[in-house]
Parts: structure tokens; sequence; C-alpha cells
């Protein structure tokens, strides 16, 4: 009982002490329905230079391309087949195993299932994940900009990897051998926050971008 007083006080005293509107809120964050066990979160990555609608499941349509190359995370069912459409046209059914996070991209006509689920576990620290998704480039790179220290070396073609970092003000670059992209300056991440960094465009013209990654709410 004395969790759920405490609880309860807690969102009164947010309701006395805010406006009506942040109340809302945190009413609607203590009651908001979570994903049942086993539930699994998978998102669309699109490192072309089209922009595409992308839905996963019964999720949110949305457009991905070089203004915001992923979409949200998506809720669905783990070990069972979901479909993934683009410009409202079926593209794929697919499967992934419950309890993971999965970043998909297309590949020779396929979506290719990038498993995000090893990453940063301290929620003192923010994660950077990184993926390689540049044509050519056999062994892709993420350092600090300016001779700083290199944060992910030689990973393969299609490959993500990820590590906890202290927030902190930095600009990194990523790219193939010599040939780095232009400085990408991080934004102002707090603990918890998630972001991911994606190598696109050509082992001789590599480009960084980033985001951070968000989860859909998820509803009955």
């Amino acid at each position: 009982m004395k969790p759920l007083a405490l609880r309860v006080t807690l969102v009164l005293g947010a309701c006395l002490a805010g406006p009506a509107m942040a109340a809302e809120g945190v009413l609607a964050q203590l009651y908001a329905p979570s994903p049942p066990a086993g539930s699994a979160f998978v998102r669309v990555v699109n490192p072309s230079a089209d922009t595409v609608k992308v839905q996963v499941s019964n999720g949110t349509e949305q457009a991905i391309g070089p203004a915001q190359l992923a979409s949200n995370y998506t809720v669905v069912k783990g070990d069972q087949s979901f479909a993934v459409s683009l410009n409202g046209k079926p593209a794929g059914q697919l499967k992934v195993a419950p309890d993971s996070f999965n970043t998909l991209v297309q590949h020779n006509g396929e979506f290719q299932i990038l498993d995000d689920s090893n990453g940063n576990e301290d929620a003192l620290k923010a994660e950077l994940r990184f993926y390689n998704l540049a044509s050519d480039c056999p062994k892709g790179s993420l350092n600090v900009a300016d001779g700083g220290p290199v944060l992910f070396a030689d990973v393969a073609p299609l490959a993500t990897v990820a590590r906890g970092i202290n927030p902190v003000s930095a600009s990194l670059s990523a790219g193939c051998g010599n040939v780095t992209s232009e400085k990408l300056p991080l934004p102002a991440l707090k603990p918890g926050d998630h972001y991911s960094l994606f190598l696109t465009g050509s082992a001789a013209a590599p480009v960084l971008r980033g985001q951070l990654a968000i989860t859909e709410g998820y509803g009955k």
C-alpha cells in the first residue's frame, strides 16, 4: 500500500503545482498501457537520397529519407509475422525475436534485420549506436573529430555496434580508411538517451547523419 500511496501523492502534487496540461501529462504517463511480455521493437532506415513513406505492422506511417533516415520503433509481437509497407504498398513479411530491438534496411531488394538489442544498459550514460550503411565500405569507422579517439573501428557493411558514453559536447566524423565525412556535432544528450549514427554515401564520399532513437507509444 505504501508505494501506491506515494505514487498517488506524487501525481496529486504535480496536479496542484503545475497547470492542467502538465498534470494531464503526468496522469497519461502513469496510466499509459505497456507492451505485453514478449513484444519486440522494429524500425526502418532509408539511407538513399529518396524519401519514402514506411509503415511497420499497425504503426504510424512515417516519411524517412535525407531529412530523417529512420522511423520510430514500432511495437510488434515477437516470433509472429508482421507486415512492412513502403509508399502504401506491401514490401515484406518479417519476424523478429521477442524482447528485441531491430532496425530494418533494404539490401538487394530484401530487408536485412540489424539487431539493436545489445547496447548500453547503464541508465547514467547515453548510448551511441553506429551503423555502416555506406556502399563499398568494408570497414567503417567513427571517431571524435579533429584527431580525437576512435569510437568504433572495422565495422562491417550492414552491421551495427554500440557503446555507452557520458553525455558530453563533441563533434564526430566517420568514414572508410582515410576518407572521412564532414563533422557532425552531437546534440545535448541526457542519461538514458539512445542516439543513432548512420554512415551513408560511399567509401569515396562518406556522409554521417545522426538521429535520436524514439519508440512509438503503445496502444491496446
